[in-house]
């Protein structure tokens, strides 16, 4: 049976005071953590689904995944500052503290938060959104535990994040 781990993130966010959209998971993966970016699991959409709506090349490198963000004024971190967890099971988190996203909200002109999956909305909800002030949308989850979910759906789900014209889509 696994066992829960006491996991501190780690990842420093990405923005600049240019991001108008925060998307926020829930906290980073065994592989994310191990890789030092957010959504570093080899088999997790979210990359492609970004790189395929900015019609861009995939970013493979973290400061190509940093650039793509800043590019494309989305700001890109994570509700869980520190948890206990088994693996990179959402569903067994317990014992959250949150990241002060205001560190972001303060700095950068967001229009609009997303959270990628049910367990990082929650997390939103309870532990952030009074101190930001601002509601969430919740998106399907990129992960490869989220296979029933079709890239077809995740492209209409997270359109929105790219929907800005003043970005730079070069």
């Amino acid at each position: 049976m696994a066992r829960l781990e006491h996991v501190t993130h780690g990842i420093p966010p990405t923005f600049d005071s240019r991001s108008r959209v925060l998307v926020l998971g829930s906290v980073p993966s065994p592989k994310s953590r191990e890789s030092g970016f957010n959504y570093g699991h080899p088999q997790n959409r979210f990359w492609r689904v970004l790189a395929c709506l900015a019609n861009e090349p995939l970013p493979t490198t973290n400061e190509q995944k940093r650039l793509f963000c800043l590019r494309h004024g989305i700001a890109l971190w994570d509700v869980v500052a520190e948890c206990d967890i088994v693996g990179a099971s959402d569903a067994s988190i317990r014992n959250a503290r949150p990241n002060d996203l205001t560190l972001i909200t303060k700095s950068a002109p967001i229009e609009a938060i997303y959270c990628t999956g049910a367990k990082a909305y929650t997390l939103y909800r309870r532990l952030c959104e009074k101190d930001v002030g601002m509601s969430a949308v919740r998106l399907p989850s990129t992960s490869p535990a989220n296979a029933a979910c079709s890239f077809e759906r995740l492209l209409r789900e997270y359109a929105p994040l790219m929907s800005d014209p003043s970005c730079d889509k070069a």
